[in-house]
């Protein structure tokens, strides 16, 4: 699922550094042991099938998820959120939402008008929340819901409360975050990097949320509880074009050499290493969830627009990790495993007001805002 990144999407990763699938059931690892060229919003392409990973009766499918309004707002009112008439319902690892309440909150999104543009803000769709480490452990509460200790050790921002019991319902009733803004309650992790067995945190990460499709304006927030992955656990290996390592160098004096083994680049003293993950951006409109976790998800096509099989644009998420490694970066693995293991994870717990708000100014007008979604 390698694509190209566009010149607005590079304009905005770049401006925050001079100043910021394969399928995830290689996540389905016992746990590993410690030790085990240029930036780039490319995924990896899909794999083999993998087994079903949530089971019937997964606590993300309980009555009563909240959903954004089934009823239109006045123009400039907020919508308030409804309870589903119906729960989601599971079915061989695809999470199947209630088609009418998501068409019903789909018109009352669209029927919110936008908050006049005002100052003077960068015209790319953007807004963005800046986060530290929150936690670390063996779980993996999308790849192996309820089993505690079964994946490798995982590096987790966002929700403090994420675990392998984790769904839509306790991350909503968590408050606690180590992101910037506390109605994002979601939660975000990556496999856990080492340094000759020693953990390394990133120096910071931002996620940003913006649009690489020609047209951002028809895009809407993602649906409550919506969940999915990027990248490839068990992908070992650099791959035929050689594009497969995205770790690269941010600041001042750049990449100034590479690690012994050739895989991560060596910084100056001025830079920090940088690796960038992004997400699909179109949705299928119907699912939270799906086996391998990346179905129901897919990129914009060749024109610049979602394709048929998945038509709903939705944010753009996009991992932006810093971490406080420079000139030495020899002895480096990660949880998963090497480099090109790289993988992350999402699950969206957003409150539904502040993410439409965000969505429908920023995004849908095609501006910039910051993290509190002021342009």
């Amino acid at each position: 699922m390698n694509h190209p990144s566009t010149p607005r999407h590079r304009r905005w990763v770049t401006a925050l550094l001079v100043v910021s699938v394969a399928l995830a059931a290689g996540c389905k690892e016992t746990p590993s042991a410690p030790g085990a060229s240029g930036p780039s919003s490319g995924t990896s392409s899909p794999g083999p099938a993998a087994p079903t990973a949530t089971a019937p009766g997964d606590p993300s499918a309980t009555p009563g998820a909240p959903v954004p309004s089934a009823t239109p707002s006045a123009p400039g009112t907020p919508a308030t959120p409804a309870t589903s008439t119906a729960p989601p319902t599971v079915s061989g690892g695809w999470i199947t939402i209630d088609a009418a309440a998501q068409a019903a909150a789909t018109k009352a999104f669209f029927a919110r008008k936008p908050r006049p543009v005002t100052g003077n803000p960068v015209t790319v769709p953007e807004f963005n929340v800046g986060c530290t480490t929150s936690h670390h452990n063996n779980d993996d509460p999308i790849v192996l819901p309820k089993l505690v200790g079964a994946s490798h050790n995982h590096t987790f921002w966002g929700n403090r409360s994420t675990d392998a019991t984790s769904t839509a319902q306790s991350l909503r009733a968590s408050k606690a975050t180590t992101c910037n803004s506390p109605d994002d309650q979601s939660a975000y992790w990556v496999p856990t990097m080492y340094q000759n067995g020693k953990v390394v945190d990133p120096k910071e990460v931002t996620v940003y949320y913006g649009s690489r499709l020609k047209d951002p304006s028809r895009t809407q927030p993602f649906p409550f509880g919506l969940r999915m992955i990027t990248g490839d656990a068990k992908n070992q290996v650099d791959t035929p074009d050689k594009q497969g390592n995205h770790f690269w160098c941010a600041g001042i004096g750049g990449e100034i050499g590479r690690s012994a083994d050739k895989t991560f680049p060596v910084c100056a003293k001025t830079a920090n290493i940088v690796r960038q993950i992004t997400f699909p951006d179109c949705w299928d409109g119907k699912h939270l969830d799906s086996p391998d976790h990346k179905a129901h998800m897919a990129n914009g096509d060749h024109t610049g627009a979602c394709p048929k099989s998945h038509p709903v644009p939705v944010p753009s998420v996009s991992f932006v990790i810093s971490y406080p490694l420079s000139a030495n970066t020899d002895g480096i693995t990660l949880a998963s495993g090497t480099s090109f293991s790289m993988h992350a994870d999402f699950f969206n717990a957003w409150r539904d007001e502040a993410l439409a708000a965000r969505v429908r100014n920023c995004l849908d007008q095609g501006v910039k805002c910051d993290s509190a979604g002021n342009f």
